[in-house]
């Protein structure tokens, strides 16, 4: 872990200007980043440091660090010790996926753009999963389809499970990246689609039934390591469900 020598050249954070001091603190971080200058792991400067350097106040330091933080960009830890002061995170992907998925619910984008953008994602996902899928993705995936054969299982409950089932591929492809988009996107829809599951009234047990079809098809392309049945399967089930009156265009 980077640790910070005062006694080194500092010309690179350069002093910012006094208006929306905070959010120019969070520029020169990110242009620290950005350089290379900080990578994961690496600690900053001290709040009192770092506004010296920079040329505002404390106080100015200590919200961009917040805000950073809440963005899942830095950690910060108190006390002493390996883990105390302000750090690059390690794990950002919670925190992209979470600005993401509110992103795409507050943007109110049509939704026939949301599925296109959806299957574009899946597509690969699914594709890399039947190559790359562990037994144990495997399993967990069996597990979701079993619990959503349940006569038990209700809609909302269907739907968690639905949305699980596509997240764990994503994440069984191995591309962070692209995982994290697709999870943003399908969580963002959670809601629309329970409200849809609602609409259909009785035509729901029908759809559902084809829903389970649809994704025993794309397990057992995961299964058999069909990297073009997974992706044809995956895009073919999506776009179904879209056509019952969602997405006409699609």
């Amino acid at each position: 872990m980077g640790e910070f020598d005062p006694d080194e050249d500092t010309t690179s954070w350069r002093p910012v200007a006094r208006t929306r001091t905070y959010e120019l603190v969070i520029d020169r971080v990110e242009e620290q980043i950005l350089a290379g200058a900080l990578k994961v792991g690496d600690r900053l400067p001290a709040e009192r440091d770092l506004a010296k350097m920079l040329g505002v106040s404390r106080a100015a330091v200590r919200e961009a660090f917040r805000a950073l933080e809440a963005q899942g960009v830095l950690r910060m830890g108190v006390g002493t010790g390996p883990d105390s002061g302000t750090t690059v995170a390690a794990l950002p992907s919670p925190a992209l996926t979470r600005l993401l998925r509110l992103h795409v619910a507050l943007a109110n984008f049509p939704t026939s753009d949301v599925v296109r953008a959806r299957i574009m994602l899946e597509r690969e996902s699914a594709r890399r999963a039947a190559q790359l899928a562990r037994p144990d993705d495997l399993q967990r995936l069996a597990e979701l389809l079993d619990e959503m054969d349940d006569p038990d299982c209700d809609r909302q409950r269907f739907n968690d499970l639905d949305t699980e089932f596509h997240v764990r591929i994503a994440e069984a492809g191995g591309n962070r990246l692209v995982a994290d988009m697709t999870i943003a996107i399908r969580e963002s829809m959670r809601r629309p689609l329970l409200a849809a599951f609602d609409q259909l009234g009785d035509e729901w047990f029908e759809i559902a039934e084809g829903l389970r079809a649809d994704h025993r098809r794309i397990y057992q392309a995961l299964l058999d390591g069909d990297a073009d049945a997974a992706e044809s399967r995956t895009e073919a089930h999506i776009r179904s469900f879209y056509r019952h009156g969602w997405a006409d265009d699609l």
